[in-house]
């Protein structure tokens, strides 16, 4: 039987899009946990770093809770797009973000973290801006091993499935990710499309992962 490879096509598009949304809010969060102190720090890097250790059902849990059609989010989203926003694959954008913005931050940071303070001071005497110190000089400086961070979080935004089954569904041709599709192949005994479906996203995980060890410190 042929292959249906839109689960693919979504995962990838979720993916790439969650990927984007992460790195812009990932970048600033690092930055100011790299930079930056003040009262309640250690919070919002354990606030940050909580998607990472708590099950998916209870992230998934909050997430309806966050933007379920009696949330007052999700009544503002269906008053403005006429539609809600749960069950759709926007949800499921937001679900792989969920998983993917944490890594980031935390990996950007630890390279934000490693340059060396003088070049940034340097350019301080100079009289940069902290805005064109950190385009300038401190991105620069970290932008293998922030683009290895970026790789990762790519992964793992497509390999979600707990979060994403609760506030996505499993609609085929509508929500259904490749995880979802192949836990659903597994269930009806769809041995053949679990198998393919399984190689193919081994591949691309290990040709992630493979760019991700070549931007990072060991390439250096």
């Amino acid at each position: 039987m042929p292959i249906d490879w839109f689960p693919l096509w979504l995962s990838l598009r979720v993916a790439f899009v969650s990927t984007a949304l992460a790195v812009a809010l990932g970048l600033y969060v690092a930055y100011i946990l790299a930079n930056r102190n003040f009262r309640g720090k250690e919070w919002v890097d354990a606030l940050v770093t909580l998607p990472l250790i708590l099950p998916p059902t209870v992230l998934g849990y909050y997430l309806l809770v966050v933007i379920g059609r009696a949330s007052p989010f999700g009544k503002i989203w269906e008053d403005i797009f006429g539609s809600p926003l749960v069950f759709t694959w926007k949800a499921a954008v937001i679900a792989a973000l969920l998983h993917s913005l944490p890594l980031l931050v935390k990996s950007a940071r630890a390279a934000l973290e490693s340059v060396d303070r003088s070049y940034e001071r340097a350019a301080r005497s100079l009289g940069a801006s902290e805005w064109r110190l950190f385009w300038r000089v401190t991105l620069p400086l970290a932008n293998r091993s922030i683009l290895a961070a970026i790789a990762l979080a790519f992964a793992r935004s497509l390999g979600d499935f707990g979060v994403t089954l609760m506030v996505a569904g499993n609609i085929p041709g509508s929500t259904q990710t490749v995880a979802v599709a192949i836990y659903d192949a597994v269930e009806s005994g769809n041995g053949t499309l679990a198998r393919v479906l399984v190689i193919v996203v081994s591949v691309v995980a290990l040709g992630i992962l493979a760019i991700a060890n070549r931007l990072g410190p060991r390439a250096l």
